[in-house]
């Protein structure tokens, strides 16, 4: 399940794509936009620009703005930032936890299709479809 970090995330970069004019963005219009506490945007903001997906200024002027383009932003980066490996079971999400049972596994094959369906999926839709 995609919680609200990653959800918001999402509508964040959407907001900034859709006030792109060159200046950076405050929060407080962002979070009053998109109806979301401020407080919980600083959290989320915070680890996007440290992902490297936005850039930040504070002061006067300052707010947040993407750093490249909407088309070159894919969904399921966005949400691997927020949200970890987009992985359905605990065998293939963390390659440390080897279960006894994988070489014979009936069910693998099963999680690794739907875990392809979903990464493609996330993959294929870039920022700019969604603005």
């Amino acid at each position: 399940m995609i919680s609200t970090k990653g959800r918001y995330a999402i509508r964040v970069m959407i907001d900034l794509a859709e006030h792109n004019d060159g200046n950076y963005v405050p929060l407080k219009d962002i979070a009053e936009r998109q109806e979301i506490s401020k407080k919980y945007l600083e959290i989320i903001v915070k680890d996007m620009v440290a992902g490297g997906l936005i850039v930040g200024a504070s002061g006067k002027g300052g707010g947040y703005k993407l750093v490249k383009k909407p088309e070159r932003y894919k969904i399921g980066e966005i949400i691997e930032l927020m949200e970890g490996p987009l992985n359905s079971v605990a065998c293939l999400a963390d390659k440390s936890n080897l279960c006894s049972r994988r070489k014979g596994c009936k069910t693998l094959p099963l999680w690794k299709e739907f875990d392809k369906t979903v990464h493609d999926f996330f993959y294929s839709k870039k920022l700019s479809d969604l603005v």
